[in-house]
């Protein structure tokens, strides 16, 4: 890895990450794997996840900007995996990010070009005796009020090895195809996170609207699982572009 793969160039706190998981054909995903990366299957079945949570204490290349240091954001993302010297990266791909501020939707859009956007947001977060009893995470698109709303069973556990959640929780790398066919990629640092198991979950959006005709099918079904990661400070480190 290079000087620019080891700098921060984000660090902030992910909390509350309400986590929700359907199976899709991994034809509808192909177009969307960058270059250099193959599809990430658990158990032979092919995942996309609508994951709602807060972005806390931000600061980019260590500078806090005023009124863009805590926000929500909901995003729609893919597994996919690489092979490098030392061994399989595994790492997410953003198909669609929804942030409540234009000037950050501008800058990951510029830098890492990252398909974010900036629609108007709200969350509620339920904590009784220290434990997440619900978290729901809203957004304005499309003229209606779309939402994820998670409600969590019992206490946070350690993720079990081989689990789902693991899969999806444990996934420390990003890809995204540049404009000109180029792939770059990034390291997100993070310890392993705690979970809570979801009594229910679910997603009320135009998903066709918002994320395109070929995943509003699966996303209109109930999730093929859910869970509520508690979350923990993060570091994403700069961005490098992978040899063609």
């Amino acid at each position: 890895m290079n000087d620019a793969g080891k700098r921060a160039f984000l660090t902030a706190e992910w909390k509350h990450l309400a986590m929700l998981n359907y199976e899709i054909e991994p034809s509808v995903l192909a177009p969307r794997v960058p270059r250099g990366t193959e599809l990430d299957l658990w158990n032979g079945k092919n995942l996309i996840s609508v994951v709602g949570f807060l972005f806390l204490k931000t600061r980019v290349f260590g500078v806090s900007i005023p009124f863009h240091r805590d926000f929500e954001e909901v995003n729609l993302r893919i597994y996919v995996r690489r092979k490098a010297e030392d061994g399989w990266r595994r790492g997410v791909v953003f198909i669609k990010e929804i942030v409540p501020r234009a000037a950050i939707a501008l800058t990951a859009r510029k830098l890492y070009n990252e398909p974010y956007i900036a629609l108007p947001m709200a969350h509620q977060i339920e904590i009784e005796t220290g434990s997440v009893k619900s978290a729901v995470y809203s957004w304005q698109s499309g003229g209606r009020q779309n939402s994820l709303n998670l409600t969590t069973r019992g206490v946070a556990q350690p993720l079990t090895e081989g689990s789902e959640a693991e899969f999806v929780a444990e996934h420390y790398w990003g890809y995204n195809a540049q404009p000109d066919g180029s792939t770059l990629e990034y390291r997100v640092e993070h310890p392993r996170w705690r979970v809570y198991d979801a009594a229910n979950a679910q997603l009320d959006c135009d998903a066709a609207g918002l994320y395109g005709g070929q995943f509003g099918e699966s996303l209109s079904r109930k999730p093929c699982s859910a869970f509520l990661a508690e979350g923990s400070a993060i570091t994403v480190y700069q961005g490098m572009r992978l040899a063609r």
